[in-house]
């Protein structure tokens, strides 16, 4: 097993490569990190430039999210099983319609699915134990709220992130595992940062991680 764990900033996973350094491992095991940057661009940049000089056999993006959905928790971490990119497309008459609205791409030509990026192996995303839920993928932290209610109910999302659909994009395409995990950090257009739970997120994700970790390195 050589796995990639990844992360958009190295807040997110310096806890983790710390716990990691100590571990164990059966020969022919591997555990590499990547810092691959916030957004979409240099995710998609940072794992591919991964992916083809290094192809691994399973890629776990970890990090925060925002939720959309009220009984999703901060500090919750959960499995997100299908994600989008939530603004490519234009604004109209104070509605958003994506580029499949707009007839540019076929929501069902691959990798899509009815719009979506489905991560389709179903032993992986079972593996962690946690819950599955749709994300979406945009360029900027929603504040907005005719947006979030449009993320909410057109796209029937439940988190945000700045680079999930990245890796979905790229895996798919490169025909590599993946698992995108994330805890929740805070909910979206929350403002206030003292309701946040970014630590308990942190730390419950890297307790997710190690469990996980544990589970595919035994297999």
């Amino acid at each position: 097993m050589q796995l990639l764990i990844c992360a958009a900033t190295e807040m997110e996973l310096a806890a983790l490569q710390a716990t990691v350094a100590n571990r164990m491992l059966r020969p022919h095991q591997s555990i590499r990190f990547m810092i691959t940057g916030v957004g979409m661009g240099p995710s998609v940049y940072s794992l591919m430039r991964q992916l083809v000089t290094h192809k691994p056999d399973l890629v776990i993006q970890a990090g925060v999210a925002g939720t959309l959905d009220a009984t999703l928790l901060p500090g919750e971490t959960v499995v997100v099983q299908t994600d989008t990119f939530g603004d490519v497309g234009v604004e109209e008459q104070k509605a958003f319609r994506s580029v499949f609205d707009l007839g540019l791409t076929d929501p069902n030509s691959f990798p899509w699915s009815e719009g979506f990026l489905p991560n389709p192996n179903a032993k992986w995303l079972a593996l962690p134990g946690l819950q599955l839920v749709r994300g979406i993928t945009v360029n900027e932290i929603s504040t907005n709220p005719e947006r979030i209610r449009q993320y909410r109910l057109h796209w029937g999302a439940q988190t945000e992130s700045m680079e999930g659909a990245a890796l979905h994009y790229v895996c798919l395409q490169e025909g590599v595992p993946f698992l995108q995990v994330r805890s929740i950090s805070n909910a979206i257009g929350e403002r206030d940062k003292s309701k946040w739970k970014m630590a308990e997120a942190i730390k419950n994700l890297h307790t997710e991680l190690n469990t996980l970790i544990d589970k595919i390195m035994d297999l």
